[in-house]
């Protein structure tokens, strides 16, 4: 259509939506779907945030906010990188945003120009490329192995490095695999980033509280102080806190990017929703006993997915290292035929064989950027998780 942009068509709808959709409308027509796509925890909000919240509505505070967020929260922001990062960052080089995802896209609209390149390893959140394409960049994307856990090596790197290059994107833990980059891999890379001066770094650290078995959580700055000034830090507190729908994110760096998102940011959305900012002041400064506790919680599940998805033939699982994603091969079953005689081709044709004759909604790996394998969420209680790989155990056992 004429009238639409054509910078639409370089891009895609979020494919994990897309999942969501599919599976709700399934759903309103009395199927009973187990949704394992959306990266949600089941656990609810808090109490102490939820009560945070209604006490800003009770004292009438739903007025606009300054753009980049009210002092309070910027300053629970301040202490939380100082208490759990042992970073320092001053009130001008932080902001918040409706969520870590326009975090992400205020930093590549704020930065990039027309041919600027991104680094993206693969597989990679499936929003990072097509933010890039709308912000007018390229996104570069580089391939990684199961056999490293799907984490980016340093020669990797160096090799895919040019004159154009502007950012990289970091991950760590990982949507989708659930890979920890460790201390020795950070520095690995950081030594190639140190080399060069015209790279920056977005460091993604929305899980960085789901590392599992007592493993530690490190982003880049931590083992190369030197690359701060290089460095953009977006977090938020959906995931941790379980408060995906409150919509707050925020991000940390140098005075001059944060300025220039936040100029992005006044004329997009303004501010984020002012009751949820309070909300998120209580979640950064209150009790913090349960995200303990909520980790042990995913770390049971994913002890029970790898079990029981190594258990069905020609699927592979690696370990999970953090997150609540499960990043599955299915290789072995794609040219089998269903049921029915359909051909399952692609990973996409498996997740949606997977959908319409076990009722498991997952996402294929084609839209992290990896062929052959699919994601499932596993932030739903322990009897689901067992059921939807039990559907998916027998779903594949009718492929021939």
């Amino acid at each position: 259509m004429a009238f639409l942009a054509s910078r639409l068509e370089l891009i895609r709808p979020s494919p994990t939506l897309a999942v969501a959709a599919k599976a709700t409308e399934m759903k309103a027509k009395g199927l009973d779907v187990i949704n394992l796509g959306v990266g949600e925890p089941d656990f609810d909000t808090p109490e102490n945030i939820k009560l945070a919240a209604k006490k800003a509505i009770d004292q009438g505070f739903t007025k606009y906010t300054a753009v980049d967020g009210i002092k309070e929260l910027k300053e629970a922001i301040v202490a939380k990188l100082r208490r759990e990062n042992k970073l320092d960052y001053t009130l001008s080089q932080v902001m918040v945003s409706n969520g870590g995802k326009q975090a992400l896209f205020n930093a590549l609209v704020a930065t990039i120009n027309p041919g600027d390149e991104v680094l993206i390893p693969a597989p990679y959140w499936v929003s990072y490329p097509d933010m890039v394409l709308l912000a007018g960049g390229v996104p570069v994307i580089i391939e990684t192995t199961p056999e490293n856990n799907f984490k980016l090596k340093a020669q990797s790197l160096s090799a895919a490095i040019n004159d154009k290059t502007k950012w990289l994107i970091l991950n760590s833990p990982s949507n989708p695999t659930g890979s920890v980059y460790s201390e020795d891999e950070l520095m690995e890379l950081a030594q190639v980033i140190e080399g060069c001066p015209n790279l920056h770094v977005i460091s993604d650290d929305i899980y960085e509280h789901l590392v599992f078995e007592g493993g530690k959580f490190f982003n880049i700055i931590n083992v190369m102080p030197s690359l701060k000034d290089r460095c953009l830090i977006v977090n938020g507190v959906s995931k941790s806190y379980s408060m995906t729908g409150w919509r707050i994110g925020f991000a940390a760096g140098s005075k001059e990017l944060i300025s220039a998102m936040t100029k992005v940011q006044s004329q997009v959305t303004s501010n984020p929703c002012a009751i949820s900012q309070k909300a998120a002041v209580e979640a950064l400064n209150g009790d913090q006993s349960f995200l303990k506790e909520n980790l042990l919680v995913f770390q049971r599940r994913k002890s029970l997915v790898l079990k029981l998805i190594n258990e069905i033939s020609n699927l592979a699982c690696s370990n999970i290292d953090g997150a609540f994603y499960a990043f599955i091969s299915c290789q072995q079953l794609l040219g089998k035929k269903a049921p029915d005689g359909k051909l399952l081709n692609s990973d996409t044709d498996f997740a949606n064989y997977l959908l319409e004759e076990a009722l498991v909604a997952v996402v294929p790996g084609e839209a992290f950027g990896q062929k052959g394998f699919f994601r499932i969420s596993f932030a739903l209680d322990d009897g689901a998780v067992a059921e939807a790989c039990s559907r998916i155990k027998k779903a594949c056992e009718k492929l021939h």
